[in-house]
């Protein structure tokens, strides 16, 4: 599980309005997201969801020869 480090700005009211941060911390939720994806990256996980919605086992290597 991840922990994150992290300061909250609040308004007059003590409301929170912001949070900071630290940039590894940012980094590694993006990367959990898939945010730093590029397009190649992703068009390749939407036609991998395709072939597995459409059962195309052919499209995919076996574990075991990699």
């Amino acid at each position: 599980m991840i922990s994150i480090n992290k300061k909250v700005v609040v308004d007059e009211q003590g409301k929170p309005i912001e949070v900071i941060i630290p940039w590894e911390d940012f980094r590694e939720i993006e990367e959990l997201l898939g945010l730093d994806l590029d397009e190649e990256a992703l068009e390749d996980l939407k036609e991998a969801k395709r072939d597995r919605d459409g059962n195309h086992k052919d499209t995919y290597q076996d574990l075991n020869s990699i």
